[in-house]
């Protein structure tokens, strides 16, 4: 029997070209229309793997919250080393991805890779001795602080044209021209000196949990 000219439509390889598309285009680009031309399939064949577009759009979310590392809160890290290497894991997986953020800002739902992220997360924090709602709390902020770190870069905010910033205007934005082209080195720094003052005020709370327990 001779082989197919182009590979059998799968679930994977739909996610996968729905994946592209969003990275390259945005969330906007993504229909069914779109998606089968970019396949070479006919529209009504994709519903045999999603009923809408908005379940494929869920299961890119989910590939990408597949891809962050979670081996640190099973190798006895202590908690606080591993919600740093975890946070650092995480905005890679999302830098990588940042049009899909605004799906996985939804929150996990019925994703299984996103359930077992939250999983792992609250999981470890409750074994490490947070009580379960300050536990929750902390999967919250951490989701916060990675998700808007990936979603938009403050150096990049800025153009390089050394005329645009007049001084008599903004008296301190005098090499603000040449932020764009330091982008990943800025916005990398800035996201580590946030992730440790965040984790060094969750250690001083720690701190006065374990006082505030050991007194009572």
């Amino acid at each position: 029997m001779a082989r197919p000219r182009k590979p059998l439509l799968s679930t994977d390889r739909i996610v996968e070209t729905a994946r592209a598309l969003v990275d390259a285009e945005g969330l906007a680009a993504v229909s069914t229309r779109r998606l089968a031309a970019e396949l070479g399939v006919s529209g009504p064949s994709l519903y045999n793997h999603f009923r809408t577009k908005d379940e494929i759009l869920e299961a890119v979310a989910d590939s990408i919250s597949a891809q962050v590392d979670l081996s640190m809160f099973e190798d006895g890290r202590d908690w606080r080393t591993a919600l740093h290497d975890w946070a650092v894991s995480y905005r890679a997986a999302l830098s990588e991805h940042p049009n899909i953020v605004p799906v996985l800002a939804q929150g996990p739902g019925r994703r299984p890779a996103g359930l077992r992220v939250a999983d792992a997360v609250f999981g470890a924090m409750v074994a490490a001795g947070w009580p379960p709602a300050q536990a929750t709390s902390i999967g919250a902020l951490m989701r916060y602080f990675v998700m808007g770190s990936a979603l938009g870069s403050f150096a990049g905010g800025f153009v390089d044209d050394e005329t645009a910033y007049d001084p008599s205007d903004y008296p301190h934005l005098g090499k603000a021209h040449l932020l764009a082209e330091r982008r990943q080195q800025i916005d990398g720094r800035a996201f580590e000196t946030g992730l440790q003052a965040l984790l060094d005020g969750l250690a001083m709370q720690f701190e006065q949990l374990a006082s505030a327990t050991h007194q009572g």
